[in-house]
């Protein structure tokens, strides 16, 4: 596994995870009849929060972005993009594992929303998110914590 560290996310860093989303959610969105080049990278803009952000960095290069969103008693795994070259390589599933062990010390639901077909899925299914709900273009799951706080 490639080692990776994370740093917290700042405005400057926008225009970046801007173009990796629209790079790595491209063929999900060109399969479900839905990418186009500038909105893909608006929504990012529109919806980013440096606060609850971290850019993943390999070797001090820019591999990526992960944000957990507080939402009451939970929290909103979003914008994690990791580069296409990095994919495959353990970083995601490490950065996810460190992300989740923070929730679960925390007691915190984790919920998402990923679009259909995406092989991230499987990722988010292998650290224990299950379907809470589904359209034709996205589906919401959620994970519930490992332990309750307290338990760890």
């Amino acid at each position: 596994m490639a080692h990776w560290e994370l740093r917290p996310a700042s405005a400057a860093d926008i225009e970046a995870i801007a173009e990796l989303r629209a790079v790595v959610m491209r063929p999900d969105l060109e399969r479900l009849g839905r990418f186009d080049e500038q909105r893909v990278r608006q929504r990012l803009r529109d919806g980013f929060v440096p606060e609850y952000a971290w850019v993943i960095e390999v070797g001090g290069a820019f591999a990526g972005c992960v944000a957990l969103r507080p939402a009451g008693d939970a929290r909103w795994l979003e914008h994690f993009f990791v580069a296409p070259h990095l994919q495959g390589s353990g970083v995601g599933s490490g950065v996810l594992r460190e992300l989740l062990e923070r929730c679960d010390r925390d007691g915190l639901l984790v919920r998402l929303n990923v679009l259909q077909g995406s092989a991230a899925r499987r990722l988010y299914e292998r650290h224990g998110f299950t379907t809470e709900s589904q359209d034709p273009i996205d589906v919401f799951m959620v994970r519930k914590p490992a332990y309750g706080v307290g338990d760890g």
